[in-house]
C-alpha cells in the first residue's frame, strides 16, 4: 500500500499538480507511519451499544418474575431519560445541513437512547397493552420517535431504525432472515406487495423533496438504499407469480433499475450501483426463465441444446461484464 501511495504522489508531482514543497511534506508525513484508530473505535462503540441494549433485554427476560414489571419499566425509563437528557444537553440542536458533534460518544448515546425507547414501548405494549390490540400503532410510535431523533441529532443509524420501523408498520420485514424464511407472504397477501412498492416510491420522492428544500441531503443514501432493496425484492418475488402481474412487476423492476442507474452516478454511490446491477441481473434471468416456461410445450430441441451448451459461457460472461461495469463506474465517478 505504501508503494502505491508513494507512486501516486510521484505522479502528481511529475504532472505539476503539487509543488515540490508539498511533495516533500507528503513524504515526511508518511514517514511518520501514523495510522488512524477512528474506524476501530467506532466499531467498538457500536459493539458496546449492541451489548448494552442486548444486556437490558436479557436482564428483563431473566428477572421478569423476581423484579416485577413496574420496577423493570421504571429502571428502563430512567436510563432512557438519562441518555436523552445528556444528548439534548450536549447536542447543537436541529440544523438543516449536516452537523458534526464535538463529543465522539454522542452519536452512539443517541442510538442507545433510541433503542431503549423501542424496547420500553415494546415491553409496555406486550405486558400492559397500552395501545390495545393495535400493534401497528405500537410500531408506529417508536418509528416516529426515531425519525425525530434522526433529524434532530443528525444520526444515520437512528434513521435506519426509523425506516425499518416504517417498513414493519406496513407489514414488510426487511431483515434477510425474514425474507428467506418467507415471512413476507406476497402470494397470500398481494396488497403487501403494492404497499411495499408505494413505500419505496415515497422514500424516493422524499429524497427528491429533501434535495429541493436542502434538508439533510446526506440522508439520501440511506433512503435510496432502502428504496432500492424494497422495490427490487418485491418486484423479483412477484415476477415468479403465475398471474399476468409478473409483467407489471417486470416493468417496475426495469424502471427502478434505470432510475437507480442514473442516481448512483449523480451521487457517485457505488453501493447503489452494485446492488442495482445485481438486482437487474437477477430480474433478467427470472424474466428469461418465465419466457422459457411459457414456451416449454413448444418443441425447440436445437434451441434447448444450444442453451445448455452456452450456459457456462453465459455465466462466465456475466461475471466478466459485472467486473467491467464496476471498473467503468469507478472511472466515471473519478472524473
Amino acid at each position: 500500500m505504501t508503494q502505491f501511495e508513494d507512486q501516486a504522489s510521484q505522479e502528481l508531482y511529475e504532472k505539476n499538480l503539487i509543488t515540490e514543497s508539498q511533495f516533500q511534506e507528503i513524504k515526511e508525513y508518511r514517514s511518520l507511519n501514523i495510522f488512524s484508530l477512528n474506524v476501530e473505535l467506532k466499531l467498538l462503540l457500536s459493539i458496546s451499544v449492541l451489548m448494552f441494549t442486548s444486556g437490558i433485554g436479557i436482564l428483563i427476560y431473566d428477572n421478569i418474575d423476581s423484579i416485577g414489571h413496574i420496577a423493570l419499566l421504571s429502571i428502563l425509563f430512567a436510563v432512557t431519560c438519562g441518555c436523552f437528557y445528556y444528548c439534548f444537553k450536549n447536542s447543537k440542536g436541529f440544523q438543516k445541513d449536516e452537523t458534526t458533534s464535538e463529543s465522539p460518544f454522542l452519536e452512539y448515546l443517541v442510538l442507545t437512547a433510541n433503542v431503549l425507547t423501542c424496547i420500553f414501548i415494546g415491553y409496555l405494549q406486550f405486558q400492559y397493552k397500552v395501545f390495545g390490540t393495535d400493534y401497528g400503532l405500537a410500531t408506529l410510535v417508536p418509528t416516529i420517535v426515531s425519525f425525530v431523533c434522526a433529524y434532530y441529532f443528525d444520526n444515520k443509524s437512528v434513521l435506519t431504525i426509523a425506516v425499518t420501523g416504517l417498513a414493519a408498520y406496513i407489514g414488510f420485514s426487511v431483515t434477510p432472515q425474514d425474507i428467506f424464511n418467507g415471512n413476507n407472504d406476497f402470494y397470500a397477501n398481494e396488497s403487501l406487495s403494492y404497499s411495499a412498492i408505494i413505500l419505496g416510491i415515497l422514500l424516493i420522492l422524499w429524497t427528491v423533496y429533501s434535495f429541493k428544500i436542502k434538508l439533510k441531503t446526506h440522508f439520501a443514501l440511506v433512503y435510496l438504499t432502502f428504496a432500492l432493496h424494497i422495490i427490487s425484492v418485491v418486484s423479483i418475488s412477484n415476477m415468479l407469480r403465475e398471474e399476468i402481474t409478473w409483467l407489471l412487476f417486470s416493468l417496475i423492476l426495469a424502471g427502478s433499475s434505470f432510475y437507480f442507474y442514473k442516481v448512483s452516478h449523480e451521487l457517485k454511490a457505488i453501493s447503489l450501483y452494485v446492488f442495482m446491477v445485481l438486482y437487474a441481473y437477477i430480474g433478467i434471468n427470472v424474466f428469461l426463465f418465465i419466457l422459457f416456461k411459457i414456451f416449454q410445450h413448444v418443441v425447440f430441441d436445437e434451441i434447448w441444446v444450444l442453451f445448455f451448451m452456452s450456459s457456462p459461457i453465459y455465466f462466465i460472461g456475466s461475471i466478466v461484464l459485472f467486473i467491467m461495469l464496476i471498473k467503468k463506474f469507478n472511472k466515471e465517478i473519478a472524473k
